[in-house]
């Protein structure tokens, strides 16, 4: 792993990639700190942690889409997985490399709550707080990236559609205020999540018997569910969307609140996409 995560920041800082990235990243932060804070004397610091999380929704892109696309576009990916190596080595190297760059720029930024205690006083509970939160939902982004980039060998196909995906991610809460609530639309959203369920065991199972099983037995759950209580099935689909969204799981970091739960989550959903990506490149080995 540790030979993977060598090559990847050398790779970075051999290329433009992390050089555009960090430039761009702290740019823009910087005229936000600049409009936000030092010009009007503002010390509340949290806003310009929560704007930084959309503009990396367009700086994720620059930092994932070569990390496997490319190699599988020049066929080096070869050479990996017949390496020594294990996958999940490869991966997570990848996912290291990327994590520190993206550290690396995160840190930088530092000196702007430092400049806010040399001007004044300032929130340091919830600035703690919100860069405890901007860091793990960072790491989530940058999973998903890694993860489309081994879907593609195309760079370009690999930043819009991680792009597209965040930017969907972005908006979910707004998604979420409308859509139905009703308790018949709860019930088959539920079955909608049985079925995908299904066909992911069969993705990974390629076992006809498995995948069945798995919808006969979710959607019996389903059912008695519904016959016991079918009120749980109203507004399912808005809870279920906040309990999924990770901009809404950041509001308590940027209050100063760590919580638990979230962390918890954030963790779950890194290592959730670390494996789907571990998944594919295996897949594609033994194909």
């Amino acid at each position: 792993m540790l030979q993977i995560l060598s090559k990847e920041l050398k790779s970075y800082f051999h290329s433009s990639a992390s050089y555009i990235f960090l430039f761009v990243f702290l740019l823009i932060s910087g005229v936000f700190f600049t409009l936000s804070n030092l010009m009007p004397g503002n010390g509340y610091y949290t806003d310009i942690v929560y704007s930084m999380i959309f503009v990396f929704l367009f700086l994720v892109p620059i930092l994932t889409m070569r990390i496997i696309a490319n190699e599988t576009h020049e066929k080096t990916d070869q050479l990996l997985l017949t390496s020594p190596l294990r996958i999940w080595e490869i991966v997570v190297g990848k996912f290291l490399a990327s994590t520190i760059v993206f550290l690396i720029g995160v840190l930088i930024t530092f000196i702007y709550p430092l400049i806010l205690k040399k001007l004044g006083s300032f929130p340091v509970g919830e600035t703690i707080g919100a860069y405890i939160g901007f860091v793990l939902v960072g790491l989530c982004f940058i999973s998903i990236g890694i993860f489309i980039s081994a879907l593609t060998e195309n760079q370009v196909t690999a930043a819009v559609a991680t792009f597209g995906t965040l930017f969907i991610i972005w908006i979910l809460d707004w998604i979420g205020s409308g859509l139905p609530t009703s308790t018949l639309s709860g019930v088959i959203f539920a079955e909608i999540l049985v079925a995908i369920i299904a066909l992911f065991l069969h993705y990974n199972a390629q076992n006809i018997i498995i995948s069945a099983s798995s919808l006969v037995i979710g959607s019996l759950i389903v059912l008695g569910i519904y016959i016991k209580n079918k009120s749980l099935f109203d507004g399912f689909i808005v809870k279920f969307v906040d309990w999924f969204s990770l901009i809404k799981r950041y509001e308590p970091f940027n209050m100063g609140m760590l919580s638990a739960g979230s962390i918890a989550y954030y963790i779950s959903f890194c290592a959730f996409f670390i494996l789907l990506t571990i998944n594919v490149i295996d897949r594609r080995r033994w194909s």
